[in-house]
């Protein structure tokens, strides 16, 4: 696919203004999207959309499912209008004086607090539904369960099994967890209320997502997703098709995903087990084909990350204390996006080619044009030429100001070494009292195509609003900003740099 020269800013769901402790599909979604509008932007990217858990700090990047949306994203004010909540359940208006008025933080999420507020609230409006729903919204919902049964099924079953087990399901009973048609079936029957819950959510989420995709479109706004090439162990996809993971006769994974040690650094262990790939291969990656698929129903174009996976993968045995003893293995790159494309058509995927690049993976992703990820943080300023400079960004490319993994602008600037400061400084021209914009402007310059910066960076905030740190497991994924961030001056500022830099 071939991409105009366009700009967007990324700001993850779980991050946007809300009265329930978290971002949702709600009013504060289509303020975003409206600001991006008066900002001239024509792209909205954010992090995964999966269920998270708590166990794993509730990271995007390690789900419950690669098909189904997050519960905690669903607007219990859109169930308000619906008319499957009373407006009372969810009153938080301050002095309400009602039980349903928790004290939630504007600036940051508490998961476990959210999740204690709101999956009661979307229980209680599952058994109105189910009881009271009319015939359009009972036709509606049965359409969705049987469009999307090819994962939901699935899904619903495991969760409502994990609710029964409390516990991932390499622990569950065996003929579950090998999955035994009767014992499914006596499972199914025995919980089929809770099964019922967890379809009604995912239609809320999906029928919710959709409408704010329509809003986005009506507004020039295409929405940017994100593709985890692996998926957690404890979810749906790894319990239901474990044939094309790399799994033992016990179902444990023989090897996991990873990534070797660099100068400098230890390498990491994700715990993620590898894929299977000749039985994908043998299969036609169908199960690769259904949730790409899924996803672009869901978005306009993907961000694939850790592209390296699909060029060759970090092996890890399972039972290695480093990821020193993996080993690199051969992925299906070539034949596996040849047959996506003849699938699907035209592939709208940028992708993270960061770390480990070499020119096998430079050949896969030209093959298929796909543009390269560059980000500042990564630059040497005081190297004539650096490919992670501004002015080096080639143009098949998405130039970023920082991502949802590196430090903010303010942050990064403010823990370079003088030197590098001040070669930064004198390679973009920069004004330091406002790094922050001298390096979107820099970016929006650039003769990458695609040009993206965060809210953080629009807002000029510091290391503190960080979203993710790599390779740390707390204080992540839970930075939040308010309705005042969508200022009218910052839009009008981005839009004339979108403007002069011609990115409309």
């Amino acid at each position: 696919m071939r991409f105009d020269r366009r700009s967007g800013v990324f700001l993850h769901l779980t991050s946007l203004p809300g009265p329930h402790g978290i971002g949702d599909l709600g009013d504060g979604a289509r303020a975003f999207v409206d600001w991006l509008a008066a900002a001239e932007q024509s792209y909205w990217q954010f992090c995964p959309l999966g269920p998270t858990a708590s166990v794993h700090g509730d990271s995007p990047y390690q789900s419950y499912s690669a098909f189904a949306g997050n519960p905690l994203l669903v607007s219990l004010d859109r169930l308000v209008d619906a008319g499957y909540l009373d407006a009372s359940a969810v009153d938080t208006a301050p002095g309400s004086g009602t039980d349903s008025t928790p004290e939630f933080s504007p600036h940051h999420v508490d998961y476990d607090h959210v999740r204690e507020y709101k999956l009661p609230r979307l229980r209680d409006a599952a058994e109105r539904f189910h009881a009271d729903a009319d015939a359009t919204d009972r036709e509606a919902f049965e359409d969705f369960c049987e469009r999307e049964s090819e994962w939901l099924d699935d899904y619903a079953l495991f969760m409502a099994l994990r609710t029964r087990h409390d516990g991932s399901w390499t622990s569950w009973p065996a003929p579950i967890r090998r999955r035994d048609p009767d014992a499914l079936a006596a499972a199914r029957e025995d919980l089929a209320d809770e099964v019922a819950y967890r379809k009604f959510v995912q239609f809320t989420f999906d029928r919710q997502w959709r409408d704010l995709r329509a809003y986005a479109d009506e507004r020039g706004v295409d929405l940017v997703g994100d593709l985890p090439i692996y998926v957690a162990l404890d979810s749906a996809d790894v319990w239901a098709n474990p044939e094309v993971f790399d799994l033992t006769d016990d179902l444990d994974p023989a090897a996991v995903a990873g990534v070797p040690p660099n100068p400098g650094d230890d390498g990491q262990r994700w715990g993620n087990p590898v894929y299977d790939w000749e039985t994908l291969r043998g299969e036609g990656y169908e199960w690769w084909l259904a949730r790409i698929e899924r996803l672009l129903e869901l978005v306009d174009v993907t961000r694939i990350d850790h592209f390296k996976g699909f060029d060759e993968y970090w092996a890890i045995p399972a039972d290695a204390d480093s990821p020193a003893a993996g080993e690199w293995r051969d992925a299906p790159g070539h034949d596996f996006f040849e047959t996506v494309e003849a699938q699907v058509g035209e592939l709208p995927f940028v992708v993270e080619d960061l770390g480990f690049v070499d020119q096998s993976l430079v050949d896969l992703r030209d093959r298929f044009g796909f543009p390269a990820t560059c980000v500042p943080h990564y630059a040497d300023w005081c190297r004539e030429g650096d490919r992670y400079q501004p002015m080096h960004y080639p143009e098949n490319s998405v130039g970023y100001t920082s991502t949802h993994d590196t430090n903010t602008m303010v942050g990064y600037y403010e823990s370079l070494p003088p030197q590098q400061r001040d070669c930064l400084a004198y390679n973009i021209g920069a004004d330091a009292s406002e790094i922050h914009w001298s390096m979107i402007e820099a970016v929006w310059r650039s003769d990458a195509v695609l040009a993206f910066t965060t809210v953080q960076d629009v807002l000029g905030l510091g290391e503190d609003a960080r979203f993710n740190t790599p390779g740390t497991a707390t204080g992540n994924w839970t930075w939040r900003c308010t309705a005042a961030a969508f200022e009218d001056d910052l839009a009008e500022r981005l839009a004339r740099l979108t403007d002069e830099h011609i990115r409309n």
